[in-house]
């Protein structure tokens, strides 16, 4: 699966998914259900990388003392919104605003795509940004959001 970024505005960010075939109606639910998790756990602030504190700590985790004083006072980290996936022939995307979530979203977005690619529907290539030739943008799919 290649990872390609390109223009890239966290407020306004289509991501695209290219099949190596059409993708089934079942295909798509796993998908979308990628999608759908990976959005509401940013909803929640989860996606914040000023409060790392079990991975900042290493491998021995036992009996560690979690900062609940870190945790209130790391910035809040939501993403704000979350378009209709949608589909055209071997296509797919969706539209997003990250809002203020950190980049470790995006790490962790392609590590859930990648085992979902090599497991149940195979992924030729995600593409962060910008826009695909064969599929125009609507301007106005962003601005119902805001």
């Amino acid at each position: 699966m290649n990872i390609v970024f390109r223009e890239f505005n966290p407020f306004d960010l289509w991501i695209w998914l290219e099949f190596e075939t059409v993708s089934t109606p079942q295909e798509q639910q796993y998908v979308e259900e990628v999608f759908n998790s990976w959005f509401y756990l940013g909803k929640l602030g989860a996606f914040n990388a000023e409060n790392m504190q079990v991975n900042d700590r290493g491998i021995e985790i036992s009996y560690m003392d979690y900062s609940e004083d870190q945790l209130e006072q790391a910035m809040i980290a939501p993403m704000h919104n979350m378009g209709e996936f949608e589909y055209l022939q071997t296509w797919g995307r969706c539209w997003f605003d990250l809002g203020t979530s950190d980049a470790i979203a995006l790490d962790i977005l392609i590590n859930a795509l990648t085992h979902l690619s090599n497991d149940y529907i195979a992924i030729r290539q995600v593409i962060f940004g910008g826009e695909n030739e064969d599929w125009p943008v609507e301007k106005s799919s962003a601005a119902m959001f805001n």
